[in-house]
C-alpha cells in the first residue's frame, strides 16, 4: 500500500507539468518571470516573418492588430499600415528590422539592441514578433479542413526581453463549401492574445 501511494504520487507529479500546460488551451506557452508584471502601453505588430505562407502575412498582421485593438488592457496599438510606412521611411529601422530577424533566426533568441531600436522606431513600448506555422486547406483524418496556425512572441522594446511566447492553430472542417482561412485566423488571434500578458488590469 506504502509503494503503490508513492506510486500514484510520482505518476501526478509527473503529469502535473502536462496539466499546467494544457490548463491554458494553447498547445505551447512559455511566461518569462516578469510577465505577471508586464504592463506595456503601446505595441506593434512587426510583419511576419518569412515563411512558406508568406501570401498571409499582411491577412494576419491586421487580424493580430484587430485583436490588439479589442483588448482593453494596452491602450495603443500601432496600425499595420503605420508599421509598414515606418520600415519604408527609414532604412534604420528596416536595417534593425532585418537584423532582429536575423539573430532570431540563428540563435532563437530576442536581441537587446535592435530590438531597443525597433521600440523607439515604431513609439512603443512592446511588440509582437509573429510566424505563420499554417495557412492552409488539407485533409485531416479523413474530412477536409482549413487550418491556421501561429507563432507569437511578445517582446519588452524597452529591454529586448521575450516576455511571452505561444504556439497554437484553429481548424474548421467542411463538406462543400471552405471556410475562409482569414475566419478562422481571427478566431485564433482572439484565443491567443487573451491568453497573452497583460491579462488584467493593475
Amino acid at each position: 500500500m506504502f509503494i503503490l501511494h508513492h506510486l500514484r504520487r510520482a505518476i501526478f507529479l509527473c503529469l502535473l507539468p502536462l496539466l499546467i500546460a494544457g490548463c491554458g488551451g494553447l498547445q505551447e506557452v512559455w511566461e518569462g518571470p516578469g510577465a505577471k508584471m508586464f504592463r506595456p502601453q503601446a505595441i506593434a505588430v512587426l510583419p511576419p516573418m518569412a515563411s512558406q505562407y508568406d501570401n498571409a502575412r499582411e491577412d494576419i498582421q491586421e487580424v493580430l492588430s484587430g485583436a490588439l485593438n479589442r483588448t482593453a488592457n494596452i491602450e495603443r496599438v500601432v496600425s499595420p499600415e503605420n508599421v509598414t510606412d515606418i520600415f519604408q521611411a527609414s532604412k534604420e529601422a528596416f536595417d534593425a528590422l532585418v537584423f532582429y530577424f536575423s539573430r532570431l533566426e540563428m540563435t532563437g533568441q530576442s536581441d537587446k539592441d535592435s530590438a531597443v531600436k525597433l521600440g523607439k522606431a515604431l513609439n512603443v513600448d512592446s511588440f509582437l514578433v509573429v510566424r505563420v506555422n499554417s495557412w492552409e486547406y488539407m485533409r485531416k483524418e479523413g474530412d477536409n479542413v482549413g487550418r491556421v496556425g501561429l507563432s507569437l512572441r511578445l517582446v519588452d522594446a524597452t529591454t529586448g526581453t521575450t516576455v511571452w511566447k505561444a504556439r497554437h492553430e484553429r481548424s474548421s472542417s467542411y463538406m462543400f463549401y471552405r471556410p475562409n482561412l482569414k475566419d478562422i485566423a481571427k478566431e485564433l488571434a482572439a484565443e491567443m492574445i487573451k491568453a497573452m500578458p497583460p491579462q488584467g488590469k493593475p
